[in-house]
């Protein structure tokens, strides 16, 4: 059993027990408090820490959560059961509005983005009379089943915590499927995962949603528990300390949320009484010690203290139980000889600099195509304008006899082209097949929905064995298992090939597949290349060594300072005089 599961079991068998043991009500309440938090916490996991999106202005989701409910509950009657669905309304309609303005936003202007909008609510919370300005509502009823009263102690504790696992289930299963892999990719993956057809900005507002939601719900429960709302608890101050405990607990790890919510919880309360009584004054001194304690980790834990715990227990491979589920559907291919890339003028210019100057040529199917040519030639730029990663100043890029010129990189990978990276791009925290697996997302359909309820199943396996079954391809079948990040080289440049293949391609575009390798390497590369032509696959290969270009392409197209030099085969390239002077220099 994981560690994932350990955790869930051993939580699941808590919620029972502990409302039954002699513990005094102040403890039951910082129980209650934790399981607040941790809901928090849960979705700045999901943003910041999977995500790689940093937001300062959750509490103020926590506040439109709770100003529903109270006001609902005060002013209309409404059932507080109801009134949660309300909120969560508002806080969705809310996160959709501020996610589509903020998350085009980068580098350190989501940030400040995010901070703007907590202090625009709170000041708008403080100032509306009918919130009760600064003083907030107050009177609010506990929630309640029929007669029976939940109250502020144990049956609160029971419910509080039964939502708060049901939103870490709903997390874990989340992170374990085909969105939750498109999600992985967002924290430094963008651009190899727009590649693989994955539209990661609306997974950014996805994943902004997401976590507004729990806040929402922490707020409901937060006003039931406190019986009042009011702006101190929805402001600046807490949504930074919502951050800071998750980033104690572990930002990238579901169960860091609530080991720190735990830790800051309690040390806030204990440091409050223990620091004014070492050093003889009152004052906020624990905020100080906070300080210390995050640069602390920052340093020495900077993955949080569940990293620690996650380190040294073990974590057993996926079980493999895909073997008899259905193939994934095919693509339909191209017939032999026919054109399947046609790239025809095209021009990128930067400014006053042309790096492409009107480049033109073709890939037929089942060949496999060089572009070759000295550094600076612009064989990357014409790489990347052909599969939509730069866009062109004019030209034409038809595509199985269909024009992709305006298509960004995802709508051109899921037409069928796939393609790998001069510098390999991968998730280095997940498993060799969860890798490949992402570069099958343009064939699967589960949504965010679906994952988080375990709906996904059938999909998923197939999506895997896809994955196995490409890496068996290539050679790779015994490192299903391997966390990405601990391969080799040579064995990196091979999973992302497979990655490529997991999309069903028509064409294979090879983006220096041969640098970095050594040469047992390069020729296990080449053997690879050849088992794909002669299953029929269609491939353009950007590449610098020659001797990996001459003995697999058979036809190869040479560039010089952004323009076409010649073309033809490598006998016909290798004869011609001028492109031994592009790559020797003039003969004196």
């Amino acid at each position: 059993m994981n560690l994932q599961k350990i955790s869930l079991w051993t939580l699941v068998a808590m919620v029972p027990v502990v409302p039954l043991l002699p513990l005094p009500d102040f403890w039951i309440a910082q129980l209650n408090y934790i399981g607040l938090y941790s809901l928090v916490c849960l979705g700045l996991v999901l943003l910041t820490g999977v995500g790689g999106l940093t937001s300062f202005g959750q509490a103020a989701f926590v506040g439109i959560g709770a100003y529903s409910t109270a006001w609902l509950t005060l002013n209309t009657g409404m059932s507080p059961w109801l009134t949660l669905f309300v909120g969560l309304a508002l806080t969705g309609a809310s996160a959709l509005v501020v996610g589509a303005i903020t998350l085009r936003m980068s580098g350190h202007y989501l940030p400040l983005a995010t901070i703007a909008w907590g202090l625009a609510l709170y000041y708008l919370m403080g100032n509306l009379d009918a919130l009760g300005k600064y003083d907030g509502l107050l009177g609010l009823k506990s929630l309640s089943i029929g007669e029976t009263s939940i109250g502020q102690g144990r049956l609160f504790f029971v419910l509080s915590w039964s939502m708060l696992i049901a939103g870490a289930v709903g997390l874990l299963n989340l992170l374990d499927s085909r969105p939750g892999r498109a999600i992985r990719a967002l924290k430094g993956g963008a651009q190899m995962a727009e590649a693989m057809g994955i539209n990661t900005f609306r997974y950014k507002v996805t994943i902004f949603l997401i976590a507004a939601l729990f806040a929402s719900v922490s707020g409901w429960l937060l006003a039931h528990f406190q019986r009042t709302v009011n702006p101190s608890a929805f402001g600046l101050k807490m949504g930074i300390e919502y951050l800071f405990m998750t980033v104690v607990g572990g930002v990238g790890y579901v169960w860091g949320a609530l080991v720190g919510a735990g830790l800051v919880k309690l040390l806030d309360d204990y440091l409050q009484v223990l620091l004014p009584a070492l050093i003889g004054t009152s004052g906020s001194y624990e905020v100080i010690v906070f300080g210390i304690a995050l640069v602390l980790v920052l340093k020495y834990l900077p993955d949080g203290l569940w990293s620690v715990v996650a380190r040294y227990l073990p974590h057993p491979p996926r079980r493999v139980d895909w073997q008899n589920c259905a193939d994934l559907p095919a693509r339909s291919k191209p017939s032999a000889g026919s054109t399947v890339l046609e790239v025809d003028k095209v021009r990128k210019a930067f400014g006053g600099l042309v790096a492409v100057n009107d480049i033109s040529f073709e890939v037929q199917a089942g060949q496999i195509v060089g572009l070759i040519g000295p550094n600076g030639a612009g064989k990357s730029t014409t790489f990347n304008l052909v599969t939509g990663v730069l866009s062109k100043t004019s030209g034409q890029v038809r595509f199985r006899g269909e024009d992709i010129s305006q298509l960004p990189a995802r709508g051109i990978a899921r037409k069928g082209m796939a393609r790998t990276f001069q510098h390999v791009k991968m998730i280095a925290d997940m498993t060799v097949l969860e890798n490949v697996a992402l570069g099958a997302y343009s064939r699967g359909r589960s949504g965010v929905l679906s994952s988080m309820l375990r709906m996904n199943q059938s999909e998923e396996r197939r999506l895997m064995k896809e994955a196995q079954r490409q890496l068996e391809r290539i050679g790779m079948g015994g490192h299903l298992h391997e966390q990405a990040g601990n391969l080799a080289m040579g064995p990196q440049r091979l999973m992302e090939i497979a990655r490529a293949l997991c999309c069903d391609p028509a064409l294979l575009l090879l983006d220096e597949p041969a640098a970095g390798l050594r040469h047992q390497e390069k020729l296990a590369l080449a053997q690879v290349l050849r088992q794909l032509q002669g299953e029929g696959m269609s491939i353009l290969l950007v590449e610098h060594d020659m001797d990996l270009v001459m003995d697999v392409c058979d036809q190869l197209v040479v560039m010089e300072f952004g323009t076409l030099l010649t073309r033809g085969t490598p006998a016909e390239v290798q004869a011609n005089p001028a492109v031994r002077a592009a790559y020797l220099g003039t003969e004196h």
